[in-house]
């Protein structure tokens, strides 16, 4: 697939978009301090949004929601912008962690697919607008997998390639592929199910070259694992340096999650912060944005600047049949959220 989304930008187009993405209330200086995954977007247009509208961003980023969460939950810095997923926005409402935000400086969410508006996590959609979203799947080396061995989340417990397969490292994606993979739902509050799951992690342990996030990278382009599991956007940016691998949805089922923005309770600089949502939903910024990292855009302009190659693309831009296979995840009673964590501890410790 050829990585040929951008479409050119003449002067007079950037000088609109400068006073499109300034929504009433935008600070014109200040700073905004923006926490991300890595891996997860195209830094030029933090540089871009500091040109256009004198804020400056302070840019870190984290490697899983559970992360961000004890960052955030401990105290120990203070952001303006979050972008958490689907399950873990649930939680930070339910914890009353996250400010409301003020849609009139948002105008651009009205470019949003209004299938991702007023979602489950966000019903009233009062404290998120969607930055990415996708699927996640299985990727192999197909010079290291015997195609016969394709089609499961199996594969991932498959002793033949023992050493040479890599587990996701958080718990919610961990724990939720042997639910499925045991045929039980990603939301369960079944109690046996969830330790039975892990139970299946526990005997998965032996055979793991280790648990990785965006490590993964290094270790499926250089050909130093042969199995892991990940998120189509990923496997897309990974397949340009090796085009040996492969993706596949296993059968039985897997996750579609939807990324978002979010203002964490108390943010020092709120308004920079719906500046810097407003300016990330714009069309210019979203197609750059888009074919820099290779995630789903929610943005409905965007998505119709895609060269058809891309839009067309089963696993991007699932249709109907493909998305009977998927399933979100919810949140999750607190007394569910604790056994995770307990679990995750007695498999991580487990020898």
């Amino acid at each position: 697939m050829k990585k040929t989304l951008a479409i050119a930008v003449s002067a007079a187009m950037l000088t609109g978009l400068l006073s499109a993405c300034g929504g009433s209330g935008t600070a014109s200086n200040g700073e905004v301090n923006v926490y991300n995954w890595g891996e997860y977007i195209d830094e030029s247009v933090l540089d871009d949004f500091e040109a256009q509208t004198g804020i400056k961003v302070n840019y870190q980023y984290y490697d899983s929601n559970e992360t961000m969460y004890a960052m955030l939950s401990g105290g120990g810095a203070e952001y303006d912008v979050i972008i958490p997923s689907d399950y873990m926005i649930a939680r930070l409402i339910s914890e009353d962690m996250l400010e409301p935000l003020n849609f009139d400086n948002i105008p651009n969410f009205s470019d949003i697919d209004p299938e991702l508006k007023n979602p489950e996590y966000d019903p009233e959609n009062l404290y998120s607008v969607p930055y990415m979203w996708g699927l996640m799947g299985v990727i192999y080396n197909t010079a290291m997998v015997d195609e016969a061995d394709l089609g499961s989340w199996d594969l991932l417990w498959n002793e033949k390639y023992a050493g040479d397969i890599v587990m996701i490292d958080n718990s919610r994606d961990a724990i939720g592929i042997a639910l499925k993979s045991l045929g039980y739902s990603y939301n369960t509050t079944d109690e046996t199910q969830i330790v039975e799951a892990v139970d299946l992690l526990i005997q998965q342990r032996p055979i793991l070259q280790g648990y990785v996030m965006d490590e993964i990278f290094g270790k499926l382009e250089g050909g130093n694992a042969a199995i892991g599991t990940y998120y189509y956007g990923d496997y897309l940016t990974m397949l340009e340096s090796n085009p040996d691998l492969g993706f596949y949805l296993p059968e039985e089922g897997t996750n579609i999650y939807v990324d978002a923005m979010c203002i964490p309770k108390g943010a020092a600089n709120k308004e920079n912060a719906e500046a810097f949502i407003n300016f990330m939903c714009s069309t210019e910024v979203g197609l750059k944005n888009c074919e820099a990292i290779w995630y789903s855009t929610p943005l409905l302009s965007v998505r119709e600047e895609l060269d058809p190659e891309v839009s067309s693309d089963p696993y991007a831009y699932p249709g109907a049949e493909i998305l009977a296979q998927c399933e979100s995840y919810a949140g999750l009673p607190q007394n569910i959220l604790d056994l995770y964590d307990s679990e995750w501890t007695r498999l991580k410790s487990a020898t």
